[in-house]
């Protein structure tokens, strides 16, 4: 669920990056959402740099994003 490597030409520690898509993930909250958080822990970024991080990196979540869909279930008779 970590981004393992440090991220190339990136502002942001690994870190501040692997939390951000995680909170976008993790609990379905809009890019400005996650910007509001973001901010409020003092780090300042747009909801645009949400967006892309989120694109970017969402090979690293993807245990997180099976985990919130819905499993079929079988019907009840």
């Amino acid at each position: 669920m970590h981004i393992t490597q440090a991220p190339n030409r990136h502002r942001f520690p690994a870190s501040i990056i692997s939390h951000t898509v995680w909170l976008y993930h993790r609990f379905n909250n809009s890019y400005r959402d996650v910007q509001e958080q973001m901010a409020y822990r003092g780090i300042i970024l747009s909801h645009e740099t949400v967006r892309f991080w989120c694109y970017k990196f969402v090979v690293y979540f993807q245990d997180v994003i099976s985990k919130r869909e819905r499993k079929p279930t079988a019907p009840s008779s």
